[in-house]
């Protein structure tokens, strides 16, 4: 790939942002200082834009293999790159799903084959599988996910012993949705007695409660206390589950960790009266109050991710009634935009959206060399113009499904380039059409 040379950049990293040029060779940051020159480089000029890492995000489903005609790993992984994320977790309920090492090997294949971003894929545990769990090389990938909870492409865990004994055989970061299953369905019947499937969907966050959120969610923390197990909760959403988590360690100390979602920091039960089931997410939206509190819980550094939970699905299949109408939604590309609206707000700096979506995921998982901009760290870049409205609009959408849950809203931070371990992956709204991604590694 030969050398570029990023000239004029603001750098927001490990809680500074500096004025300075970088120099990258092949897929490595090479030089980072002042006045840098190379007449071998290929020279963009910044022109005083910010320039983060590579956004990591912990949590997608790009649907492939089985669900592709919601969405794949080359649809997805594309539109990632337009909203400044170079790498990802992809998640096991596809379809074969993720749970033998044979399909995480052939996953992985399909990731080296399609994928413009890095990416890793998580193993699945199920009811049946713990011997695999235990096979498994604590490097070969991101993680074990569990789902204590069901959705989309049901793989709920809910043999108490297995789970005991799955937090029990991995050093792995276990990553667990939480979602008390009997408490749901129980909701469930309750509503579907009054409405029959046609459920209003305001009342989505009464199905898949707060209560059935901290159930879950306090009952997998008291195992992994138990344990001795590295838990991640995966998209927090009520206020009163944050209060679970600790902020007087530093995360790489840190066993229990947890993340919260762009769609709970953004929106709200208010919002299902013009949204509809297009917020239908699992867990689900739930009050403006609960919001207020994820967003203490991530400022006063309990919660440490930022993710997206990127989960789409075609308009036809969310046009449906409650019951019919699946969780989810895409995310990926506006990611970025929308939480740097939050910084225009003065609700976060853009240090500290660099430290949940770029550091934090790195520390948490350690992974090998990315998450920061340092010299010999790969060339996982984003950079963004802090003054450039847009609109995010059907034609500029780049998912596979082709609709945005922020349709029509106006943004006023534009990604401009995205680099991909030193590669020129996204430039001003034109992408590459090579992939220089690679899967992600650990050191563990």
């Amino acid at each position: 790939m030969g050398k570029i040379l990023l000239k004029n950049a603001k750098i927001v990293n490990e809680s500074h942002i500096i004025e300075a040029d970088l120099l990258l060779k092949d897929d490595l940051i090479f030089k980072i200082g002042t006045a840098i020159s190379d007449a071998t480089a290929e020279v963009f000029d910044l022109k005083g834009n910010y320039l983060l890492p590579g956004i990591i995000d912990d949590q997608v489903h790009f649907r492939e293999p089985g669900l592709t005609h919601k969405g794949d790993i080359a649809s997805e992984s594309r539109a990632a790159v337009a909203g400044g994320i170079t790498s990802y977790m992809e998640q096991p309920n596809t379809n074969p799903q993720t749970t033998t090492i044979k399909k995480l090997e052939e996953k992985f294949e399909l990731g080296a084959k399609n994928s413009f971003a890095n990416y890793s894929f998580p193993f699945g545990g199920t009811n049946d599988n713990l011997e695999e769990v235990k096979r498994l090389d604590k490097n070969a990938c991101s993680g074990i996910k569990l789902f204590l909870g069901s959705s989309t492409g049901n793989m709920l865990v809910d043999d108490e012993v297995v789970i005991e004994r799955i937090f029990r055989n991995t050093e792995m970061v276990i990553s667990a949705h939480c979602e008390d299953e009997s408490t749901i369905k129980q909701n469930l019947a309750k509503y579907k007695s009054e409405y029959g499937d046609d459920i209003p969907i305001k009342y989505h966050p009464e199905i898949r409660s707060a209560e059935a959120c901290y159930l879950s969610s306090s009952t997998a923390i008291e195992l992994a206390k138990k344990t001795g197990a590295r838990l991640h909760v995966f998209h927090l959403s009520t206020g009163r589950e944050t209060n679970l988590f600790r902020n007087d360690i530093p995360l790489k100390d840190k066993k229990i960790t947890a993340e919260v979602c762009i769609h709970h920091l953004w929106f709200s039960d208010a919002d299902y009266d013009t949204k509809g089931t297009l917020i239908k997410w699992n867990p689900a939206v739930k009050t403006a109050d609960d919001r207020e509190e994820l967003w203490k819980a991530l400022l006063d550094d309990r919660l440490d991710i930022i993710a997206t939970d990127h989960a789409p699905h075609t308009m036809t299949e969310k046009d449906n009634v409650y019951t019919k109408a699946p969780s989810g939604g895409p995310l990926v590309q506006h990611a970025l935009p929308a939480i740097l609206e939050k910084y225009h707000q003065g609700v976060l700096s853009l240090e500290k959206i660099v430290e949940k979506m770029c550091h934090n995921p790195a520390i948490l998982f350690q992974i090998e060399k990315r998450g920061y901009i340092r010299e010999g760290y790969y060339a996982d870049l984003t950079a963004v113009d802090l003054n450039s409205p847009w609109q995010v609009s059907k034609e500029n959408i780049a998912y596979k499904c082709g609709w945005s849950p922020f349709e029509d809203a106006t943004f006023r931070s534009k990604i401009t380039h995205t680099f991909v371990n030193g590669h020129l992956a996204y430039n001003n709204g034109k992408f590459s059409e090579e992939r220089h991604a690679k899967r992600l590694t650990f050191n563990r």
